[in-house]
């Protein structure tokens, strides 16, 4: 089962890194020296590589496992160590060796700001996530 978040989400997620990377290219362009040139390059391919993985960002079940897509890892969670999923949203695991961990999902966290539409789905989403997790 593959969660995420709503088309408009995920473009103004992935615009955290094309706002920036525009004016990463208008500075390259314009650049006198060379280092700085191959600095705005750099700054480009970490902008785009933001963009793509804000894009990307939610939540897949599988086969026993949850794979979370943030802006910078994916985080594989094993589904029996998982202990809850959080309003936040997060999910409160534990380590094989009990050690206790928290990794949010930054796919479906909300803003008071944001649209009721989108308010409902990204909850709808954590309550699908919920009964595959078997934590109501």
């Amino acid at each position: 089962m593959e969660l995420s978040p709503s088309m408009s989400t995920r473009l103004a997620n992935s615009s955290l890194g094309v706002v920036p990377g525009v004016g990463a290219v208008a500075y390259a362009a314009q650049a006198g020296s060379g280092f700085s040139r191959v600095a705005a390059c750099f700054a480009v391919m970490g902008f785009a590589a933001l963009s793509v993985r804000g894009y990307r960002l939610g939540v897949t079940c599988e086969r026993g496992r949850l794979s979370i897509r943030g802006y910078l890892r994916t985080r594989v969670i094993p589904r029996e160590y998982i202990t809850e999923i959080t309003d936040f949203p997060a999910v409160r695991w534990t380590t094989g060796k009990g050690g206790e961990r928290w990794t949010p999902i930054a796919a479906f966290t909300t803003n008071p700001s944001e649209l009721s539409t989108t308010r409902l789905h990204k909850a709808g989403a954590i309550r699908e996530l919920r009964q595959w997790a078997g934590r109501q």
